[in-house]
Parts: C-alpha cells; sequence; structure tokens
C-alpha cells in the first residue's frame, strides 16, 4: 500500500489537547525563515543566512508531517516564513497541503511582491484564504518600514487576490508609535468600503528588537476602545479562528481585527500549533526553542510521529512569558512564522 493511500485509512485519533484542556486545530507551517523584506520591526537589517543553516523541509517531509498532525485533528493550515512564496516549489507544496486528508482550509501569509501576477495560481494549488501584509497606505512611509518601494505592487496583489476568489483576504498591519499609529483612521477607512479584513498586530517583543519593542509598541486594547466607542462591535469567533479580536460596523463593508498578545488571557483560547522550515515543532511562538521532528518525519513512521507530537503538545505551557520580558528562545519573527 502507498503511503498516501495509507494516510487516507489511518483512523482519525482524539482530539489534540494539552494538558490544560485546550483544543488544536490549526497548524502554522513556516517553509522557510529566508525573507527578502527589512521590515523595521522583524529583520531591519535583512535576512542573513547562518553559517549552518539545516535544509528545508521537502515536499514530501511536508506532506507527511501535515498527514501527521491532520491524523490528530487539525484541519486548517497555514503556510508562512520569512517568505514563503520565496521558496521555488511553493505551488507544489501548496498542493500537496491541500491534497493532505482531512485539511479543510489551506491559508497563506506573503508580502505581497509577487501576489499581482501569481494570485490565480496559488488559488488554483488550494489556497483559499490569505493574509498581506501592509504597513502604511503612504507609499513613501511603507518603503521606509519594508525596504522596499512596493505598496502600489501590494495593492494591485490585493486586488488580484479578489479577482483570483479567495474566501478570505485579510491585510496585516503592524501599529507601531510614532512610525504609523498617526494612520490609524485612513487604514480603518479603506477597510470601511472594502470587502476585506483588517488585523491590527502588536509590536512583539523577541531577542533582538528589546529596544523598537520599548519604543513602538501601542497596546491592543487602546485600539479596541477606541473602535467600540465609535460603533464597532465584536463579531463571534470564528471555528479555527486565530487568536483576533474581530469586530464589524453595521455601516462598514470590512471588518478589523486587533491581535493583542499582551492582553489579559491572550492564550486561553490558543488552538494553534507551529512547525519551523527544518522540521521542529514549536508549542508557542515564545517558547523556549523547538523540539526536533525531523528524524521521525525522515524515517517515515506515522504512528510514531502522531505519538510523539501528543506527547509534546500535553507539555504545553499555559501561556507565554512576554509579561515578564522573556520572549523565549525567539530571535525573530521570521524564524517560525510569527
Amino acid at each position: 500500500m502507498s503511503e498516501k493511500r495509507a494516510l487516507d485509512v489511518l483512523p482519525l485519533a482524539a482530539p489534540l489537547r494539552d494538558g490544560i484542556g485546550r483544543r488544536f486545530e490549526y497548524l502554522r507551517l513556516s517553509l522557510t525563515e529566508v525573507c527578502n523584506f527589512r521590515c523595521t520591526y522583524c529583520l531591519p537589517d535583512g535576512y542573513k543566512k547562518p553559517c549552518h543553516r539545516p535544509a528545508e523541509l521537502t515536499v514530501e517531509e511536508i506532506r507527511r508531517a501535515v498527514g501527521a498532525f491532520a491524523q490528530l485533528g487539525l484541519w486548517k493550515v497555514r503556510l508562512t516564513g520569512g517568505e514563503p512564496t520565496l521558496r521555488r516549489d511553493f505551488v507544489e507544496v501548496a498542493r500537496a497541503v491541500a491534497s493532505v486528508p482531512g485539511i479543510r482550509r489551506v491559508a497563506m501569509t506573503t508580502n505581497g511582491y509577487r501576489l499581482a501576477e501569481r494570485a490565480q495560481a496559488w488559488r488554483a494549488a488550494g489556497i483559499s484564504a490569505i493574509n498581506i501584509s501592509v504597513d502604511s497606505l503612504d507609499p513613501a512611509r511603507f518603503a521606509a518600514i519594508t525596504g522596499h518601494d512596493r505598496l502600489g505592487e501590494v495593492l494591485r496583489g490585493v486586488e488580484a487576490a479578489q479577482a483570483a476568489g479567495f474566501e478570505s483576504i485579510k491585510l496585516n498591519a503592524v501599529l507601531m508609535r510614532g512610525i504609523n499609529d498617526d494612520e490609524l483612521d485612513a487604514m480603518i477607512d479603506f477597510v470601511t468600503t472594502r470587502d476585506l479584513s483588517l488585523r491590527f498586530i502588536e509590536v512583539m517583543r523577541t531577542n533582538d528588537n528589546a529596544a523598537f519593542f520599548d519604543q513602538h509598541h501601542v497596546a491592543g486594547q487602546g485600539v479596541i476602545d477606541r473602535l467600540e466607542s465609535a460603533g464597532w462591535q465584536r463579531l463571534p469567533r470564528r471555528p479555527g479562528a486565530g487568536p483576533a479580536v474581530e469586530l464589524g460596523h453595521r455601516q462598514a463593508k470590512g471588518r478589523i481585527g486587533i491581535i493583542a498578545p499582551y492582553a489579559r488571557d491572550f492564550c486561553a483560547s490558543c488552538n494553534r500549533l507551529r512547525l519551523s522550515s527544518d522540521g521542529r515543532l514549536h508549542l508557542c511562538l515564545f517558547g523556549d526553542g523547538g523540539i526536533d521532528l525531523r528524524p521521525i518525519l525522515q524515517e517515515g513512521d506515522q504512528s510514531a510521529l502522531t505519538n510523539r507530537i501528543c506527547a509534546l503538545v500535553s507539555t504545553k505551557a499555559p501561556a507565554h512569558r512576554l509579561h515578564e520580558g522573556n520572549s523565549g528562545a525567539t530571535p525573530h519573527l521570521a524564524s517560525i512564522g510569527g
């Protein structure tokens, strides 16, 4: 029996839960830690290749990994990075993930630099949801934040994604004091007349941006309060949704989400796990490091892989330690997909 056929007939295990009962449905799969942008909050000096960077997971290893998580009840996968579309086999990866039995939704996060010409191909490969980084609507400021004068190109990509028929299109904006927080109203107006979701993300402290965080962090709760005072109302949490608090307005076509990791009880609804581009399972974005699954992936023993995942997930900590100034082993957000 082929391995693909074996995955089709393996019985589903009980839903994957950790020691405090949280259920996991969502895998963030990093395809590469390489990125071609130089965003001030993530890789201000650009990506620097380590001397001994492990090889990225192959398409077959990715399929095996996703198959194991699907057997454990995870049904949503987000392809991320770095910039995931820098992989030459990105479309092949997307098709492989979308074909895994049990996977019902494949999403991706991108800086959008190839989106205008490739949206149709990515949608045809099985990707149904896309998040696009747009940290400013001002071309000069966008260039200052990202290191690339490509705002027009990215916005054309947003239009191309709409034309390609993606079921969900979200714009991600990291809100930074003194950099783009004065654009809050303009960004809200942008989605008010468009069927898009705009998500404001708090700057998160990592091991290499402590000074930047101290200077530019904006609390997400303040944005929520401002929106609610303007008539925006919280929307019910959707199945498999990430951690964003989502709001809608009766006069707006779009929606607004706030990702506020410093908010009280942020981790209580955690439903996601992370797999790095070299095969390490990260139980938390800000944990103490990943656990290498690659030896089991290479052996191809699916039962051993699911058993190992279950054992590791049972040890997941109740919450991150960002409030203590501890961001774990995360060097920067590009390392395991944010």
